[in-house]
């Protein structure tokens, strides 16, 4: 059976990953379950650019692991496309979705719903080899909430609404959030190229 290491410690990350990903003949690890202490510097313009520096880092310092990486973030248009690639340091703190959410709220305050149009985009990366690598790169669009909605998901879930479902990200279930979100239609192209790989 083929191991694939996710290059996160973002834990609500891996499950999603692990639950889209149960049906593939592979054993899927954490960052965090093999012991592997790395902190990549994510310092790319893109998703795509932090995304493949994050499971190339990882990547060179494993032996006989595939390594998939996300970056993942989200874009609101009123912001010129902010949080964007800092959508988890937004507050200036790693990884605090309250204080990210929080200054999200703040900075729409006063805005009608035409310019919290936002959008949540998700950048794969997994390196099967040294010869081999998939890319792909998918996005869901919605709208900033006013205030949080829902107590499930992670980072900015709870105020991301999806008008055809008339919930944000945080009132869904699981599966029904992977079959929509950013992360899920990322993951399963990328569970198509890699059928067509293995």
């Amino acid at each position: 059976m083929n191991k694939l290491i996710v290059a996160s410690n973002n834990q609500g990350k891996i499950r999603e990953i692990k639950e889209i990903l149960k049906d593939f003949q592979l054993q899927v690890f954490s960052l965090r379950e093999l012991n592997i202490n790395i902190d990549v510097l994510e310092d790319g313009n893109t998703f795509m650019d932090n995304a493949y520096k994050k499971a190339k880092e990882v990547y060179d310092v494993t032996e006989g692991y595939m390594v998939l990486s996300d970056d993942s973030g989200l874009m609101v248009d009123a912001l010129n496309g902010a949080p964007g690639v800092f959508s988890a340091r937004f507050s200036g703190e790693h990884g605090n979705d309250e204080k990210n959410n929080e200054k999200l709220l703040n900075m729409l305050k006063g805005k009608d719903k035409n310019q919290r149009k936002a959008k949540f985009v998700c950048a794969l990366v997994l390196i099967i080899d040294n010869h081999r690598e998939i890319r792909v790169q998918e996005e869901i669009k919605g709208f900033i909430t006013e205030q949080k909605r829902g107590k499930d998901g992670f980072g900015y879930d709870p105020l991301f609404y999806v008008p055809g479902l008339e919930k944000t990200f945080a009132e869904m279930a699981d599966k029904e959030k992977n079959g929509i979100s950013h992360r899920g239609k990322a993951l399963n192209r990328l569970k198509k190229k890699l059928e067509e790989e293995l």
